[in-house]
């Protein structure tokens, strides 16, 4: 077999690899894609694979080698014949390195990256091309992050029209930007108007793929969200318990979806004042994260981070200040030191380290401020 061959093969595998969350042996089948090749003259298949490395690299909390991969991607796409499917890889490459900036706070290159990727799509394929709705997607969810919500709103609004008039109304992709939009209204606090939003998703999504399909059980547990936020958690748990056993039954025990909406559970627990039910909630989280994840991942540091904050509203100062420290300790590791997730950690393991009497390392630079932070799912 010829190298572009063998490499279209190991392609097809890291992405089905991906698609089932099996990042590390994903990670490996691109490796060797790209190792083949390298010495075969075929940029356009390379930057294919080095996009797919890439996304594994991410997936695994490997920022730097994602990013290398990213960029290297980026210089090949930008040298590629003018042709509908090499732009579909440059849309491709800003959109990857744009979408990882976003995850590492560095908003303002996120937002470059992405409008490149935009405005390409736009040119060589067409004002209502599905990659331009991929793209105006990711840069919505990049407003979100930076608080820009009413332009993350425009733009979550355009790509639903694009992707509705090509894919049909009733189409899973629909689902899914209805899904971001009443993600959207969540962040804002209007739960009121996120509600049908994320309704609209999950009727959508069941008529597709049928009522005990996983990404049906992932949209019930965003409205879930939802409903704990107008209060009405009694729906809300019984939702992400309802949720839970859908992912047990597809994936098994220990598999990332289950993490989530356990760790969400939790939540909900602790602001119920069940204490010890959110604590065990949270420590079974952190168990199945670091068997996927290992210990250094920043998704493990999520539900470290919550867990200490319980602790420490418990007044166990101690073990909350061993959560917070290992939390901080993966967080500044693989994140920039003025993301807001390590600001937030800060906060927090300055707030025990006071009430231990340790004020000296609390008064650290880094440490100014004095706030617990709410329960959290991710970054």
């Amino acid at each position: 077999m010829n190298a572009p061959a063998e490499a279209s093969e190991l392609l097809q595998a890291a992405r089905a690899r991906r698609a089932e969350r099996d990042h590390e042996e994903a990670r490996e089948l691109a490796r060797r894609a790209v190792a083949a090749l390298e010495a075969a003259g075929d940029r356009g298949a390379l930057c294919q694979s080095l996009l797919e490395r890439g996304q594994a690299h991410e997936a695994l909390a490997d920022y730097s080698s994602a990013e290398r991969d990213f960029r290297r991607a980026l210089a090949l796409a930008r040298d590629l014949g003018p042709s509908p499917e090499e732009d579909r890889l440059r849309v491709g490459a800003h959109n990857a390195l744009g979408n990882l900036r976003r995850i590492l706070g560095a908003y303002e290159e996120a937002e470059e990256q992405l409008r490149q990727g935009v405005a390409i799509a736009e040119n060589a394929l067409g004002p209502d091309d599905l990659q331009v709705a991929d793209g105006l997607n990711a840069l919505a969810i990049t407003f979100k992050y930076s608080g820009r919500f009413d332009e993350a709103e425009s733009l979550y609004r355009r790509a639903l029209s694009i992707t509705a008039h090509a894919l049909g109304a009733e189409h899973p992709d629909v689902a899914s930007l209805y899904h971001n939009l009443g993600g959207l209204a969540h962040a804002r606090g209007d739960h009121a108007a996120g509600e049908p939003l994320a309704r609209r998703s999950v009727e959508i999504r069941t008529r597709a793929l049928g009522p005990d399909h996983p990404d049906v059980a992932a949209d019930q547990a965003a409205l879930a969200a939802i409903l704990d936020g107008l209060g009405r958690r009694d729906e809300a748990e019984a939702l992400l318990r309802a949720c839970l056993a859908v992912f047990e039954r597809v994936f098994g025990a220990d598999h990332y979806e289950v993490a989530v909406t356990l760790n969400n559970l939790a939540a909900i627990a602790q602001r119920r004042g069940a204490v010890g039910d959110a604590d065990a909630l949270y420590q079974r989280t952190v168990g199945i994260k670091e068997k996927l994840l290992g210990p250094e991942h920043p998704d493990v540091a999520v539900t470290l981070n919550n867990l200490g904050a319980l602790r420490a509203a418990e007044g166990r100062y101690e073990e909350a200040e061993t959560c917070f420290r290992r939390s901080l300790r993966v967080f500044e590791g693989v994140l920039p030191a003025d993301h807001p997730t390590i600001e937030t950690c800060r906060d927090n393991h300055a707030h025990v380290l006071r009430e231990l009497g340790r004020h000296q390392e609390a008064d650290e630079p880094g440490r100014a401020r004095n706030a617990l932070g709410a329960p959290s799912a991710g970054l």
